[in-house]
C-alpha cells in the first residue's frame, strides 16, 4: 500500500515548553457507515518513542453478561482490573499470544489487577457465558484513541513531527499494518483523516435463554 504524506492540524496550545499537534480522523465501512470501535494509533518516526513513566490503569467490567467496554485501548504496561458488576459469577480468560491469562470462577472484583506488558491484541472470553467477547487493544504508543458511534476521533497533545498512523477493528479483514499512512503534523491547518475498511461479517454467539431462570452462574 503506496503510503502518503498529508499534512494535518496543529492546535495552537502549549504541552510543557512546545506546541502540541493534533489530527482528527473519520472510520467508515466499506458501505460507507460511520464505524464506531475502531482504534486509531499513532507512531512517532523521526524519534525514539518514549512512554510515560507511570503506569497507567484501566477497567474492563461486566455488566448485564457483557464486557464493557467491548473495545478497551490500553497503553502496553497498563494494569487492567476485571470487576463483576453481575450477580452471577464469571470466569474471564484469554487465550492472545500477547497476553494468557486466568480469573477463576469469582463474584466482585480479583484481588490482583492483569499487567497487560506486551503490545498487541488480546481477545477476552468468558468460560461460562459463551456469548461475552470483548478485546484489548494493547497499544505500544501513547498516541491513540477509539471512535465513537459517528465514527470519529481526535488525538491530541502530540509533539509536531513525522509519524505513522494505523486502524485497527475487530472484524478488520486485512493485516492492520496495511492501514498505514505516513503523516506530518505541524502547525499548518489541513485536512482529516479517512479510512474506509473491509470488514468480516459480524458473528458473535447469540446469548443463551435466561429470561425466568436463575443460576449461580
Amino acid at each position: 500500500m503506496v503510503k502518503r504524506l498529508l499534512q494535518i492540524a496543529a492546535i495552537a496550545s502549549v504541552c510543557g515548553t512546545a506546541w502540541c499537534a493534533e489530527f482528527s480522523a473519520i472510520i467508515k465501512d466499506a458501505d460507507g457507515r460511520a464505524l464506531p470501535d475502531a482504534v486509531v494509533v499513532a507512531i512517532p518516526t523521526d524519534r525514539p518513542l518514549v512512554l510515560p513513566a507511570r503506569r497507567s490503569t484501566a477497567i474492563e467490567d461486566q455488566v448485564d453478561k457483557e464486557f464493557v467496554p467491548y473495545v478497551n485501548p490500553i497503553l502496553v504496561g497498563t494494569s487492567v482490573t476485571f470487576p463483576n458488576s453481575d450477580n452471577v459469577r464469571h470466569h474471564v480468560y484469554s487465550f492472545s499470544q500477547s497476553k494468557r491469562f486466568e480469573l477463576p470462577l469469582y463474584a466482585g472484583t480479583p484481588a490482583k489487577p492483569v499487567v497487560f506488558d506486551a503490545a498487541g491484541v488480546v481477545v477476552i472470553g468468558c468460560n461460562i457465558h459463551d456469548w461475552m467477547v470483548s478485546y484489548i487493544y494493547v497499544s505500544e504508543s501513547p498516541y491513540f484513541a477509539k471512535t465513537g458511534a459517528d465514527g470519529a476521533v481526535k488525538l491530541d497533545d502530540l509533539p509536531p513531527g513525522s509519524y505513522q498512523v494505523r486502524a485497527w477493528h475487530p472484524r478488520l479483514i486485512a493485516p492492520e499494518e496495511t492501514t498505514r499512512r505516513a503523516v506530518l503534523l505541524t502547525n499548518v491547518k489541513a485536512g482529516v483523516l479517512e479510512w474506509q475498511l473491509e470488514l468480516r461479517p459480524e458473528k458473535r454467539t447469540r446469548r443463551a435463554p435466561v429470561a425466568g431462570q436463575r443460576s449461580r452462574y
